[in-house]
């Protein structure tokens, strides 16, 4: 019985946080029934309905929310003391979802996990990488990183990584053919390449001023607009962290020093109402001494 009951806890939690019993079957591949069967058991063991459902929506009762709270720490400390009774180094398994944009997901997610991975190769890490923001509840994220000046949404659970800015540059090979730019408002006459998942792609905030700029080229790709920077398209606007290597060698000249742009933090974010499973914590500390206390691109 008792096994029975945690193993349904485990599910209503899963539907709770997908707000779907069909979705939460996918999630935990077992079959829709099956799902219904567990919520069932629950509510008659407990003597009350946690779910609303109709054909096309459902929601939890105050009975439910208040069962979930409960569930959500009880499931989770009971992770963490498995864990602690194997032994942490010998034993941790399991899979970690995370998500990450493109950009920093390839040039600095990836290689902490091939290095997290060989030194605990039980563990299976999701990595999803991508520019678009995400439901963490729905897709089942257990980490994501975001880069942001602010998060607007308060109820996530956010820790700050790092901090790093954008930063203004162009090839040599396209400084060489167009008039200088000292000023900011000199951007105006040059071919400027936008990153449309700015909220304002086309409005580069450098020092105190606002520069309206213009170019043939918008894409939604970091990495893509890097490319084209290199071969000599025009100036662009882009993450220190992604360029600091070209910066270095004079594959892209910086531009425009004495108008620095706000700095934005590198967080690491969580669901909400949920503790951080032990695997996930020892993740983000390897993450922390991967990016090193003072990161390269500062």
């Amino acid at each position: 019985m008792a096994t029975d009951k945690l193993h349904a806890m485990q599910i209503f939690r899963r539907v709770a946080e997908l707000s779907s019993f069909t979705k939460a079957a996918d999630d935990l591949n077992i079959t829709a029934a099956t799902v219904s069967k567990h919520i069932a058991f629950l509510e008659k063991h407990l003597d009350t309905r946690l779910i609303n459902r109709t054909t096309r929506r459902m929601n939890l009762t105050d009975a439910g929310l208040s069962f979930l709270a409960r569930s959500q720490a009880l499931l989770d400390d009971l992770e963490d003391a498995e864990l602690e009774v194997k032994g942490l180094q010998a034993e941790l398994r399991g899979k970690i979802r995370i998500n990450a944009p493109m950009s920093f997901g390839l040039t600095h997610i990836t290689e902490a996990v091939d290095s997290f991975l060989d030194k605990y190769p039980d563990i299976e890490v999701d990595l999803q990488l991508n520019d678009h923001v995400i439901d963490l509840v729905e897709q089942g994220v257990d980490i994501a990183i975001r880069i942001r000046n602010k998060l607007n949404d308060s109820s996530l659970i956010a820790k700050p990584l790092r901090t790093s800015s954008n930063i203004v540059c162009a090839s040599p090979k396209y400084l060489k053919s167009v008039s200088i730019i000292k000023k900011p408002k000199d951007l105006i006459h040059h071919n400027c390449l936008l990153f449309t998942l700015h909220d304002k792609p086309n409005i580069w905030a450098l020092g105190n001023e606002l520069i309206q700029v213009s170019g043939n080229l918008r894409a939604d790709s970091s990495l893509a607009l890097k490319e084209s920077l290199l071969r000599g398209l025009g100036v662009g606007f882009v993450p220190r962290f992604l360029v600091q290597e070209e910066l270095e060698n004079k594959t892209l000249i910086p531009l425009l020093e004495n108008y620095p742009p706000e700095h934005y933090t590198v967080f690491a974010i969580f669901p909400p109402g949920r503790k951080q499973p032990s695997k996930v914590k020892l993740f983000l500390d390897h993450l922390d001494k991967h990016l090193g206390e003072r990161p390269y691109w500062k």
